[in-house]
């Protein structure tokens, strides 16, 4: 066969002559294929995950009542903080790094990354990042929150090594994430399918563009915070230290430069996934493709203009205070094309309830609330009487655990049918989306009224006033369901390594290249790179193939009588 005509017949290419990978844990520990690289990334971030959930129940389990005596005051700090590090650095950004190391350069053609060997160091740095931070358990753990704020992580406040972990971790995970997003950059730059220009580029392939450019503007603030943070713990600088001079508002200023865009370097692949997830499921082409990337471009650049409104509670001029309230407001507008769009995408589609569409349903409905509660707080006489509050948990929460996890979930149950071979199951998918749904709004959205009532985040008990303790207790049920509805997606998944029905290539009929291999993919992923026409080259490949096996149809029914 020409190669032109294998590049575009979907069953040519499920035979290859390349040797199968070697198997046994040494082959893992060496391995730099980026889908085997993506997998330990994803396999290792939800282990972290599930370990930041547990931390998250056992401080809901001692806010359930008030002055609860479950956790003392050092192990609440402790937990507050392991568990927001966890969820953020050691789970949601490098989860989608696992993603992105997978399916990027499926998508894009390419056989492998730019640098698979520094892919590889990417993965063994988070990792060891994470071994160091927990190993604080065994001596003290940090207690200064997930933020660290001087003077609280200064060593005249705080002696814990742990405070030393925190920051060894921030090292670790950003140096895993600097060249991790170098390696992302030049691998879409450079090794994209012939006909894939940037107009052609896969949506999700343009979020993790923008992640990797936002990772790369703002990891070096970050490294260069916690440096200094260090040298005033242990070499006698006072850069946040008031005491000599120096200035706590500066560790604010330069962690929230990296905090804010960290908020949309977490959210803006989940973002993709749903761009993926939607026109496959609704039938239809996605409905402004071209908006929807120019609109992750602008929230990146909206992204480092408005750090500050994490502080606008600090002293800071009126104007100063205006700035940044109308920048937040600025960046709700191209959030809001996207979510125009996506529901476009839905209307008068063809739409198959499967559970990656149903995750991705639920991610609008919620992000929504989050993104609502948002604006509220960047209105900074609202947030002056917010601020501290759980109305600001709440809003945290429904962005990245309604937005970040919701997302992620639509691509494990979207993509594992590509990585393993098998399906998930869609009756246990749809009851753990059940359970994560009513879970997460039965957790979160009481807290808002939490907040309104004056209950201050981050503090391990409360007195017994008001409805403080019935909504506590509401907030604490909700949960253990969110909890439960994530088990059942844990269990689905070993459930389907097991014995779940075969995939084949392409089971949902899916638009872009990484279905036009088999399941798994193989080692070199492509024997023949299609030349990519559109943005949706497998609806092209399947519309030439069927071109193509016209005239065997026709004589179709001819066999058949023959055969009669």
């Amino acid at each position: 066969m020409a190669a032109t005509d294998r590049a575009l017949a979907v069953p040519e290419i499920t035979a290859h002559s390349v040797d199968p990978q070697s198997r046994g844990w040494v082959s893992w520990v060496t391995t730099t294929d980026h889908k085997r690289i993506g997998i330990l990334y994803l396999v290792t971030t939800f282990a972290f995950f599930i370990l930041g959930g547990v931390e998250a129940l056992l401080m809901r389990v001692q806010l359930g009542t008030p002055d609860n005596t479950f956790l003392t005051p050092s192990t609440y700090n402790a937990l507050f903080t392991l568990h927001g590090t966890t969820m953020i650095f050691l789970f949601v950004v490098p989860i989608m790094a696992g993603f992105g190391n997978y399916f990027l350069p499926l998508m894009i053609g390419a056989r492998d990354m730019a640098f698979p060997k520094l892919n590889a160091l990417s993965y063994w740095l988070l990792l060891f990042g994470g071994i160091v931070f927990y190993a604080s358990l065994f001596f003290s753990p940090p207690e200064a929150g997930w933020t660290s704020y001087a003077p609280l992580s200064l060593e005249a406040y705080s002696e814990s090594g742990g405070i030393d972990a925190w920051i060894f971790l921030i090292h670790l995970t950003g140096i895993s994430s600097l060249i991790g997003a170098v390696n992302f950059y030049a691998t879409i730059a450079n090794m994209r399918a012939p006909g894939m220009g940037w107009g052609r580029l896969p949506l999700f392939v343009w979020t993790l563009l923008v992640y990797a450019i936002l990772l790369i503007l703002a990891l070096p603030v970050i490294a260069g915070a916690v440096t200094l943070l260090l040298t005033d713990r242990h070499f006698g600088t006072g850069f946040f230290d008031q005491g000599q001079g120096g200035d706590p508002l500066l560790w604010q200023h330069l962690f929230w430069f990296f905090g804010h865009p960290e908020v949309y370097i977490m959210i803006l692949p989940g973002f993709g996934i749903i761009s993926e997830v939607l026109p496959v499921f609704a039938r239809k082409p996605i409905f402004g493709y071209k908006a929807i990337a120019a609109a992750t471009v602008v929230i990146a650049f909206l992204a480092l203009l408005v750090w500050a409104h994490h502080m606008f509670t600090t002293p800071s001029a009126t104007i100063v205070l205006v700035f940044f309230m109308i920048s937040s407001f600025l960046i709700a507008i191209p959030t809001g094309v996207k979510i125009f769009n996506w529901v476009a995408t839905l209307w008068r589609g063809t739409v198959e309830f499967k559970t990656p569409l149903i995750f991705s349903v639920g991610f609008i409905s919620v992000f929504l609330i989050g993104g609502i509660t948002g604006v509220f707080l960047a209105v900074f006489p609202v947030d002056w009487q917010l601020h501290d509050t759980y109305f600001v948990v709440a809003h945290l929460h429904y962005v990245l655990v309604g937005g970040s996890v919701f997302a992620i979930f639509a691509g494990i149950y979207y993509w594992f049918p590509k990585m393993t071979g098998r399906m998930l199951s869609e009756s246990i998918g749809k009851w753990s989306f059940a359970f994560m749904y009513i879970g997460i709004n039965v957790t979160f959205l009481i807290q808002h009224s939490i907040g309104l009532e004056g209950m201050p985040r981050r503090v391990y008990e409360y007195p017994d006033v008001g409805n403080l303790a019935l909504y506590n207790l509401i907030s604490t049920i909700g949960s253990f369901m969110l909890a439960f509805g994530v088990g059942l997606t844990v269990y689905a998944v070993i459930r389907a390594l097991r014995n779940g029905v075969k995939a084949g290539p392409d089971p949902w009929k899916a638009n872009t290249l990484e279905w036009f291999v088999p399941s798994p993919p193989p080692v070199n992923n492509f024997d023949v790179i299609p030349r990519v026409r559109s943005v949706e080259p497998m609806k092209d490949i399947r519309r030439q193939v069927a071109r193509q096996s016209e005239p065997a149809a026709d004589l179709s029914p001819v066999a058949a009588g023959t055969r009669d």
